[in-house]
């Protein structure tokens, strides 16, 4: 398969052009930058320390799709918003690892996954996966006398919060106990805040240091604490794990996927 890669020159595009190269199955379609970039006209797999691949960096988003069977995009909400919409009308697959979208955009990702095969995930980790897999059991299991509570912490530059991957396990502990995550979200504690309410799913962010990704799920009673959590050593398992999931795509019709298809899970 030909992938691309949005954003190449990054520290991410790096990793993911890397990715493809390790690959079997899957060759470097090219890559994008910002046209500002000083990074355009480059040799996408010189910049990630590879030999050279013969192409060059664009700006033209459309021309990347159109030489694309599937495109890798992590990059910022309004631009996967804008790559979404090119994947529907060129029919490239799209496997977008951006975060922190607002219910408006992500109805138009959901839109456009009508007319193109896209693997949405919050972390393309097997084992954040399989820890969401667990989240949701537990959740199911245990009464509502134990507390749910997420904790993350990642490096100082990242600029969402709680991270995608965190808010993914809200998810699936609500779905556990069957309720709606934006009804029992508690995310922001400070001062005089009363009791804890009974029944809702908590988050706690840090930020600090060059942390790639720590994700924990607590579930507190008076008596006994459970905890399951998931320690990311190396950004590299993310860009595999999205390459991974653009081979997947090969033959698949349009529709909204998650990682958990790309794995068998569902």
């Amino acid at each position: 398969m030909k992938i691309g890669i949005v954003g190449c020159a990054g520290r991410m595009g790096r990793m993911l052009v890397q990715a493809v190269h390790a690959t079997p199955g899957a060759e470097l379609a090219g890559g994008t930058e910002a046209a500002h970039s000083d990074a355009i006209g480059e040799d996408p797999a010189m910049l990630a320390g590879l030999p050279g691949s013969g192409l060059k960096i664009i700006s033209d988003a459309r021309a990347l799709f159109e030489a694309s069977d599937a495109v890798v995009d992590f990059t910022v909400p309004v631009a996967t918003v804008a790559h979404a919409a090119l994947a529907a009308e060129t029919g490239t697959a799209l496997i977008p690892g951006t975060t922190g979208f607002s219910q408006e955009e992500q109805a138009l990702i959901e839109k456009a996954a009508g007319s193109a095969a896209i693997v949405q995930a919050a972390n393309y980790s097997v084992g954040v996966n399989v820890l969401l897999g667990l989240t949701a059991q537990a959740a199911e299991m245990l009464g509502p006398e134990f507390d749910i509570e997420i904790l993350e912490m990642h490096h100082r530059h990242k600029v969402d919060a709680p991270s995608g991957t965190a808010l993914a396990l809200g998810e699936a502990a609500a779905a556990g106990r069957g309720v709606d995550l934006n009804q029992v979200s508690d995310r922001v504690r400070d001062g005089q805040t009363g009791e804890r309410t009974v029944g809702n799913i908590g988050f706690a962010t840090l930020r600090g240091g060059m942390v790639v990704g720590d994700h924990s799920v607590i579930f507190a009673s008076d008596d006994e604490r459970i905890e399951i959590s998931h320690k990311a050593a190396d950004r590299g398992l993310f860009a595999k794990g999205a390459i991974r999931a653009a081979l997947w795509t090969k033959d698949q019709p349009p529709g909204l996927y998650s990682m958990r298809n790309v794995l068998g899970f569902d």
